[in-house]
């Protein structure tokens, strides 16, 4: 087949909440045992299972036409791609993930300028060494190979680590001094790839799926029958954001009502919807929502 999209998916900690989203996209990944090279019921996907840390390098210069991996990775490469959407996920929760600046809680750091002269373990020594320069600081940045929460203050003065709860580094008895920046997964492109009118539809088509597929999350659909006469009454219980549907039915005494609200609503809302007036309520799943 001529038109093939290469597609980077981020092995690690983004593998599992990466397949679930495009799950819920539509697209089935399949990872079998010991292999790179993740299926897709696409034929006109290639999928490539590559580190996130090494992600924005292989789209930068061509092995990939496109990938899924960190800001911060992107800054930390300096890679030179064209970002076509964020995309908030990560293996914990639908939130950022903050590189921050950590030390023992007995450590006298409290700030960047108490770094001067110390030791600090990174996975990000690039990022770590601008942020340093950005507060006229020197200090001694190493790459850590893993278990970066362990180096203190043995090891080094200071870590920079990526977190999401802090959990992790309560764990291992250090505090958080302060945060050098937030994070979120990006659909990244190469340059070329992303100028190609067929690829660009092709990763634009992707992306509108994968955005649907998060902006229903937490959301359900509400249907239910109302009297002409009580529509007022069941459209005040509804959230005020919300713009629900409203179609009439055979019976020209009642309408048919449909809304979208969050899950956590419902439980509240329905019975307060039934009261009013409101019967033949449906909650339904929803697995996209397109704007």
């Amino acid at each position: 087949m001529s038109n093939i999209l290469k597609l980077g998916v981020p092995a690690g900690s983004l593998q599992d909440a990466t397949a679930e989203l495009f799950r819920k996209a539509g697209y089935k990944l399949t990872f079998a045992s010991r292999s790179y090279y993740p299926t897709v019921d696409d034929p006109e996907i290639h999928c490539t299972l590559i580190r996130a840390q090494e992600m924005a390098r292989y789209v930068e210069n061509g092995s990939l036409d496109c990938g899924l991996t960190g800001l911060d990775w992107v800054i930390e490469n300096d890679a030179k791609v064209t970002e076509l959407a964020e995309l908030v996920f990560s293996k914990v929760s639908r939130k950022p993930v903050r590189w921050v600046l950590a030390v023992p809680n007995d450590s006298p750091i409290q700030g960047p300028k108490d770094l001067q002269g110390k030791r600090i373990a990174t996975e990000v020594v690039n990022i770590t060494r601008k942020w340093l320069a950005s507060h006229g600081v020197t200090a001694d940045v190493e790459f850590s190979w893993g278990a970066t929460e362990v180096k203190p203050p043995k090891l080094a003065d200071a870590i920079v680590e990526v977190t999401e709860t802090g959990s992790s580094l309560r764990a291992n008895n250090l505090r958080i001094v302060c945060d050098l920046l937030q994070s979120t997964t990006r659909f990244i492109a190469n340059n070329a790839a992303a100028a190609d009118p067929w690829k660009r539809q092709k990763m634009d088509d992707l992306i509108l799926m994968l955005k649907g597929a998060m902006a229903a999350e937490g959301k359900v659909g509400l249907m239910m029958n109302v009297k002409r006469e009580q529509l007022d009454a069941v459209l005040a219980i509804l959230p005020a954001l919300q713009t629900p549907t409203i179609s009439g039915l055979s019976d020209a005494a009642w309408v048919d009502v449909n809304t979208i609200l969050d899950e956590a609503e419902v439980r509240r809302i329905i019975p307060r919807l039934k009261a009013a007036g409101a019967c033949g309520i449906v909650e339904y799943p929803l697995t996209k929502i397109i704007d």
